[in-house]
Parts: C-alpha cells; structure tokens; sequence
C-alpha cells in the first residue's frame, strides 16, 4: 500500500479549511454591492395604468396617454380641448379603480420602507450619473432643475433605482432624464411624500408615486406612470407612456377589464 506523507495529509486539510472559510465569508458577509441591489416595487392591477389620481385627472388640451387610467374614490376626469386620446381604458369611481388605487397605495408604501442600502443624497440630482440603488433626500426633496441626470444601468437591464423624497419632486423647464446601460423606465421609482411638478418641455423617465399631486405642465413627456394619491393629476399636452412590468404577454391583454 502506498503511504501518504503526513505533510501531505496536513497540507490538503487547511487546504479544505481556507475553502470552507472562504464560503462561509461570503454567505455570512456579502458584498456591499450584493446587499444594496434593489428588487422592483409591485403594482400588482395598477400596473396597466399609466395615471391614477384620487380626486381628477384634468388636461388642458391635447397629449397622450399610454395605458389605462382610473380615478378613485372620485370620478372626474376633463379630457380638454382638443382632448387627451387615452389609448387604454377609463376606470372612474369603480372597482377596478378602486383596486389600482389599493395596490398604488402597497407599492408607495414598499418604495418609502425600503432602508437596504440606502445612499443620502442631497436635494439636487442634475448634473450626476447614478449607479442602480436606493437613494434617499436628506433635505426632503429632489430637484432636477440645472442640469440633466443620467442614470446608468452599467450592463444590467434588470437595474432598479428608487428616490425616497419626504416632500417634493420638481424637474425645471426641458430638463431630462437620460438613460444608459440598459437601464429602463419601469425600474425607476420615484416616491413623493408631497407632490411632484414636471416643467414645460421635460423628458421624465419612471413612475412617480406621489402621496398628494402631480402636475405635467406643457409639454412635458413621461415614461411611466404618474400616480398620485390623495388628489389630482394635472396634464397639458403631455404625453404619458406606461411602461409595463408583465413580460411575454401582449399589450392588449394590458387594457383588458
């Protein structure tokens, strides 16, 4: 029988052990960048919606809307002159308003507790490139207002990003959101503890879950969605474009009671 050196044998064990070191680290410790990846925020029925609002929805003449809309608990909605083509269905005061409204209320509520990982940012946002994460206002609001902000996905199309704000989101006159790496509308979440206001001319990219109000002034573009909770919705030739979370199923499946 061939003897093996006990050199050998003690060598092979620490071996073993460094190994099993090294998988107990990053199972007990993982990386920063593991533990601050954000998972999407669910919309559950709201998602089909393009805009929600708790008292109206109110444009002042033209634009497009995207998706479903729905308004709950009241059930004014004025289309303006020349009015808003809405390419979905219009839910006022029904059921399935009601039930958007409820999962737009979950998913508000799951964007403002998310703490994993949180960034502290200051107020303004123009003028950065962000990486995926949860960003946090230590002022309570978030602007856009000098310069435009870039968001980088850096490869990952799954990338999400979510901006906590305890106050107010504003975006000055032709400010932009602009997207690279991959990244996509829908991933993006912007939760407002007051109103948010988007100015003439600007390109906005995500959904905008607002406690209070948001106002589109003339002009404005938003990829995503724009729900507001306790009060209006406020479009001027805006065009809304939802931007889905379902994959693989078709677009008209989406609008469908």
């Amino acid at each position: 029988m061939k003897t093996v050196p006990a050199f050998y044998l003690v060598a092979r064990r620490k071996r073993y052990q460094l190994i099993s070191l090294v998988f107990a680290m990053v199972l007990l410790f993982p990386s920063q960048a593991m533990t601050a990846t954000q998972a999407s925020v669910n919309f559950g029925s709201a998602d089909s919606f393009a805009v929600l609002a708790g008292t109206t929805i109110t444009s002042a003449s033209g634009g497009t809307i995207d998706g479903n809309i729905g308004v709950w608990p009241n059930t004014a909605f004025v289309p303006g002159v020349p009015p808003v083509i809405v390419n979905g269905t219009v839910h006022l005061g029904d059921p399935i308003a009601a039930q958007a409204m409820s999962d737009m209320t979950n998913a508000y509520n799951d964007a403002s507790g998310r703490t994993l990982g949180v960034i502290v940012s200051d107020g303004e946002l123009g003028g950065h490139t962000l990486a995926p994460g949860l960003y946090k206002s230590a002022p309570g609001s978030f602007s856009i207002t000098s310069v435009d902000l870039t968001l980088d996905a850096q490869g990952d199309t799954n990338a999400v990003w979510i901006f906590q704000m305890e106050s107010t989101l504003t975006v000055g006159t032709g400010r932009k959101v602009i997207l690279s790496g991959g990244a996509q509308a829908k991933n993006i979440y912007w939760q407002v503890g007051s109103s948010a206001t988007l100015d003439t001319t600007s390109v906005f990219k995500g959904n905008i879950l607002a406690w209070i109000a948001i106002s589109l002034n003339t002009g404005a573009k938003l990829d995503g969605k724009a729900f507001a909770h306790t009060a209006a919705v406020t479009l001027d030739g805006t065009d809304v474009i939802n931007q889905p979370h379902f994959v693989g199923l078709p677009w008209m499946i989406l609008f469908m009671d």
